[in-house]
């Protein structure tokens, strides 16, 4: 079945990606992000590839260690963070190993990696496990972004034609604000959620509303057997 293929992450991806190096000092650290407008940075080795990730939750735990000094305190120095907060350089402070994702894969593996490891963004790296980018939960969601127009043509070049060639011609196809509307008779209405699923499968796609109809009273495989 000629179905277009999905979306990957190269596709949305921010290239090239702000990054550090694993011996960038603190307050670097806090410029570029500051700078850039990014929540975290991939920490890069000579040979370009990730070694760790530096977020905004792995900078504050100094700021938390600095206000119980300030107040007298011991609770900063015996926290769970205490170790970042004593941190100077990004290799110090990094969360590691980083959470990645490859450029070829899907943007539902991306969105899954995210949900499970609870990150709002994902170094992408290349075939030799080189960064190539970064992906972020914004980019993932510009595939929603994607014009009404261009899902009506791949609905009816990628499903519509395939699944019912004999009323291609007779299957109207509409989207707006992606959600897809299919009218229309059909030989076989087994193959109508066929379609749903398919269509509700393809980029972009906000919703379906199938109002697809058999031709007669006997459509289907058991009628063809009859």
């Amino acid at each position: 079945m000629p179905v277009a293929a999905p979306h990957i992450v190269s596709d949305v991806m921010t290239a090239p990606a702000v990054v550090v190096g694993s011996g960038t000092p603190f307050k670097e650290i806090v410029r570029v992000m500051v700078r850039r407008h990014v929540s975290a940075v991939p920490v890069v080795n000579g040979d370009g590839r990730v070694v760790g990730v530096v977020s905004e939750a792995d900078l504050l735990p100094k700021e938390e260690s600095r206000c119980h000094e300030a107040a007298g305190s011991e609770r900063g120095r015996r926290g769970p963070g205490a170790i970042k907060a004593e941190g100077r350089t990004a290799e110090e402070v990094m969360t590691a190993p980083a959470i990645t994702v490859g450029s070829g894969q899907t943007l539902a593996r991306a969105a899954r990696l995210m949900a499970v490891h609870h990150v709002k963004r994902l170094p992408v790296i290349d075939d030799e496990g080189r960064l190539c980018g970064v992906v972020s939960r914004g980019d993932l969601l510009k595939v929603f972004l994607r014009p009404d127009e261009d899902i009506e043509e791949e609905v009816r070049r990628t499903v519509v034609s395939y699944l019912f060639p004999r009323h291609a011609h007779a299957i109207h196809v509409s989207v707006l604000n992606g959600v897809v509307t299919l009218r229309g008779p059909v030989h076989d209405t087994s193959l109508i959620w066929v379609a749903e699923r398919l269509v509700g499968g393809l980029e972009g796609v906000v919703g379906v509303d199938s109002r697809l109809r058999g031709e007669g009273p006997c459509t289907g495989p058991l009628a063809a057997a009859r």
